[in-house]
């Protein structure tokens, strides 16, 4: 899932068609194109005549028919979940069932207890269209169980000349894995970094402090190459990362501003923060918010006036 425009980069591949992005990396653009998922889900498939799959993707028929289509006389040997999004792992299910091939990911998706969407239901903001709200969540597939759970650092599959590690990230979801193919030093990002915008971390499962740490990994490693499933290839990754990261600081620093200048809510800081933002943008982008509302709550730098538990649509103050 999306969050605010950041470095585009451009991909202007066409939509269902297997296209070679390297020996070892072909890709699939699945046609599911939207505000969230830029030109659509990015599917890799790795190797040769014995080939893993990462993010197969939603369940859209023309998607399905064209990883079909690559897989054929191939061996599929391996399906590698980022994280439980709709736009991502749905048709692992499919996929299992028709290859054999078992699936891997840090995890399922982490269910919240106690938590609802009603905590981010705000009555000021009623809408006449009533797609918006559906439009503007990402849909979980809380059904995804894998075969192998992995954990950071693990190898996921040595095989056909390749090999594929895990790397834990959590932030954008507590069970988010990038993946690295250790043969052209290249790290599958999923949605942890993307080709075209930040991504929105949202709470209750998305953690803005997880995702400050798991920035670093990343930025602490020495990839050539990031691969993300949505937008083109970072080519440059270490001053692409440190932007990235600094974004999300210079983002943290504005709403402590807005805090201390007496902005109490966190709807009212997004309207100024984002005030150039395509409006439709504006309910995730609050979350995000949030999650570094919560963060700095964490770390003792910003209380709930009149004291209670941390909530989206609750009133802030700056400690002093």
């Amino acid at each position: 899932m999306a969050g605010i425009p950041f470095v585009p980069r451009i991909d202007d591949a066409p939509h269902g068609v297997l296209e070679q992005m390297s020996p070892l990396v072909q890709r699939i653009i699945c046609a599911n194109p939207s505000k969230f998922t830029y030109r659509g889900t990015g599917t890799y498939v790795i190797g040769g005549d014995r080939a893993v799959v990462i993010d197969p993707g939603p369940r859209m028929d023309s998607h399905r028919d064209a990883i079909a289509a690559a897989l054929r006389r191939r061996e599929c040997v391996g399906i590698v979940i980022t994280h439980c999004h709709g736009d991502h792992s749905p048709l692992a299910a499919w996929l299992k069932a028709e290859t054999g091939a078992p699936t891997y990911a840090i995890g399922p998706h982490r269910m919240v207890e106690g938590w609802t969407e009603d905590d981010d239901h705000d009555p000021s903001e009623e809408t006449d269209d009533a797609k918006t709200d559906e439009e503007e969540k990402e849909g979980l597939d809380v059904d995804f169980r894998p075969d192998v759970t992995v954990a950071d650092g693990d190898t996921i599959l040595s095989t056909g000349g390749f090999t594929l590690r895990a790397v834990h990230t959590p932030g954008h979801t507590s069970n988010h894995l990038c993946v690295e193919l250790a043969e052209e030093r290249t790290l599958f990002t999923g949605d942890h970094v993307m080709g075209w915008s930040t991504t929105v971390v949202s709470p209750p499962d998305g953690d803005m402090a997880a995702y400050f740490d798991s920035m670093n990994k990343v930025i602490g490693r020495s990839d050539a190459l990031l691969r993300p499933t949505h937008g083109g290839p970072v080519t440059d990754p270490q001053p692409f990362l440190r932007a990235y990261l600094q974004h999300r600081v210079d983002r943290e620093n504005q709403v402590l501003a807005q805090l201390r200048a007496g902005t109490r809510t966190i709807p009212a800081m997004v309207k100024v923060l984002y005030a150039d933002i395509d409006k439709r943008l504006h309910r995730p982008a609050r979350r995000s918010v949030w999650s570094h509302v919560l963060k700095l709550h964490a770390e003792g730098r910003v209380r709930v006036a009149g004291g209670g538990e941390p909530r989206l649509l609750a009133e802030y103050e700056p400690v002093a």
